[in-house]
């Protein structure tokens, strides 16, 4: 087995993000983590100076055989995903970029939210903690985070978890880590568990309303079909089928539908992890862009009661997507009425001070979020505000 290792790009720079956060720390100085910027504008705006870990990077260990890819925190996702693909395997979350990048084809005016300055990183992928298309049937993020090392708050740089799939001892922070928005500290490296590519890919589309769309992706959900995506807007349906040619044959004989030309399909795909379909792009001041996260069985959210005209409906179900100028309490009701939460994916600055862009979490809940924070970074030293106000 020979280890492929990235020694053309990668820079160890860790003792000197280590010497930044602690000279940071012993002026009680907060500091903002912002590599490519590229889901800057995810929660709120962070308090304190620029560190910016992209100094950090490249490819520390990768054994194909093994599936589980090591790199630091400032490396380029692009460069990781290339690498993946030489070998037929992915990242099989599929993160969102958020930014022009070679691999993902597009003008700016086609990415009305690609608004970062540079490209993505694996730490603010690990850090951010979003999954694309394949979320419902791959897992999300924190599900492949095997381990990672940590500087935090007060300039020590920690190692959790490992580098095996069967290390899984113990209380992992190093999955805490996914979602954290660097709150809890800065990440230098992440071990990854990665997949090997389907070995056959098709989309097919049916033409049905939203319930319909809702129904048949219940049913489904019940039986062993070879569907690892899917998306519902303005009366379309479309399922991607991933999986062995055997699988797939069986999958398309059991939901019919009409199979999509293998560009415009992933043209499609790519449209929804970027975020650069129509639905996504800007609307008028007063409305904000809702993320609302439910039960896969949920029925369809109600356009009269929250004032909607279009949604995207991903994740089987579980996932759906808003543009409303509704009383942000009101959108959250409607979700935990369903069973779910809302998170303001986009809004107003003021909106966003105002109601909060996550859900308000249960008391049993923020404790846990408060403990580790005290732990990790008891002076608050990093993304101060980023998730919650006293945060």
């Amino acid at each position: 087995m020979t280890t492929i290792v990235d020694s053309t790009t990668g820079i160890d720079a860790a003792d000197v993000l280590v010497d930044q956060v602690r000279r940071a720390a012993s002026k009680r100085t907060p500091l903002v983590i912002r590599a490519g910027g590229t889901k800057a504008w995810y929660g709120h705006r962070g308090d304190g100076e620029t560190l910016d870990p992209r100094i950090h990077a490249g490819i520390v260990d990768y054994e194909p055989s093994e599936l589980v890819i090591v790199a630091r925190a400032g490396t380029p996702l692009v460069e990781i995903e290339a690498l993946l693909d030489l070998h037929g395997q992915m990242l099989a979350f599929e993160p969102p970029h958020f930014a022009p990048h070679g691999q993902v084809a597009g003008d700016a005016a086609s990415r009305p939210v690609a608004t970062g300055r540079g490209r993505a990183t694996l730490g603010g992928c690990v850090a951010a903690g979003l999954s694309g298309p394949r979320r419902a049937s791959a897992g999300a993020v924190r599900d492949f985070v095997l381990g990672a090392k940590l500087v935090d708050g007060r300039g020590k740089h920690v190692a959790f978890g490992g580098r095996v799939m069967k290390n899984v001892a113990g209380y992992d922070v190093s999955r805490a880590l996914a979602g954290s928005l660097g709150t809890l500290g800065l990440i230098t490296e992440v071990a990854l568990k990665v997949l090997p590519k389907p070995a056959t890919t098709v989309t097919h589309a049916f033409a049905v309303d939203e319930a319909t769309a809702l129904a048949r992706l219940a049913e489904w959900g019940g039986q062993p079909l070879a569907i690892g995506a899917s998306a519902w807007t303005r009366g379309e349906l479309i399922v991607r089928l991933e999986g062995s040619e055997a699988a797939v044959g069986a999958t398309i004989r059991r939901i019919g539908g009409f199979e999509l030309e293998a560009g415009d399909a992933a043209a499609r795909w790519l449209a929804l992890r970027e975020q650069r379909h129509a639905l996504f792009a800007p609307r008028l001041a007063d409305t904000s862009l809702w993320r609302v996260s439910l039960p896969q069985t949920a029925p369809a959210l109600s356009a009269q009661a929250l004032g909607f005209s279009d949604t995207i409906v991903e994740w089987h179900g579980a996932l759906r997507w808003i543009w409303t100028a509704a009383d942000p309490t009101r959108v959250r009701q409607v979700a935990a009425d369903l069973g779910g939460h809302a998170t303001l994916w986009r809004a107003s600055d003021e909106t966003k001070a105002k109601h909060g862009v996550f859900a308000p979490l249960e008391p049993a809940i923020a404790d846990i979020h408060r403990r580790l924070k005290a732990t990790f970074d008891p002076d608050g030293l990093f993304n101060r505000g980023r998730m919650y106000p006293d945060f």
